[in-house]
């Protein structure tokens, strides 16, 4: 059995605990992982900045985190720990909602999890092409593709999304 813990640590209201259960069920399945716990916590930006500079060294907020704690076939345990404050000002970007940017970093952080990464542009195309999979579950398509091309013509760099 796989137990899913949600812990709202700001109260937000964009926190839908039936998506996030679901996408988190999804992901460990199609892993063929059938026990274990994922706790997924969900902060402000300022507790997000305090881990990733604690944990990774990285000065500065980020949208999601992931720690695997344990791992072996059929079974793991993890942490995510996802911000809402970067959701709301991510979401409108993206032309969405905050609810939804946010079950996108629960999905991500999941990936990480089970070993997905997207560290290199293979990866990460790999990484996106899960998301949406399982982002289709919910009838959600995400634009940060679309996003990514403007911010390219724009910036003539691209543009960083999770």
């Amino acid at each position: 059995m796989i137990h899913v813990d949600i812990t709202n640590e700001i109260d937000s209201p964009i926190v839908d605990g039936e998506r996030v259960r679901t996408v988190v069920h999804e992901i460990l399945s199609a892993a063929n992982v059938s026990a274990g716990e994922v706790s997924v916590a969900v902060v402000d930006d300022s507790t997000i900045h305090e881990l990733n500079r604690r944990h990774l060294q990285h000065d500065y907020a980020t949208d999601v985190l992931s720690f695997l704690l344990e791992s072996r076939p059929g079974y793991l345990e993890g942490e995510v720990v996802v911000s809402a404050d970067t959701a709301k000002q991510s979401a409108s970007r993206f032309g969405w909602a905050a609810a939804d940017e946010l079950v996108l970093y629960v999905v991500h952080g999941t990936l990480h999890l089970v070993g997905y990464d997207d560290q290199t542009p293979d990866d990460r195309s790999v990484m996106r092409e899960q998301e949406k999979k399982v982002l289709a579950t919910l009838g959600l398509t995400p634009r940060y593709d679309a996003l990514a091309e403007v911010e390219s013509e724009e910036t003539h760099h691209g543009g960083s999304t999770p």
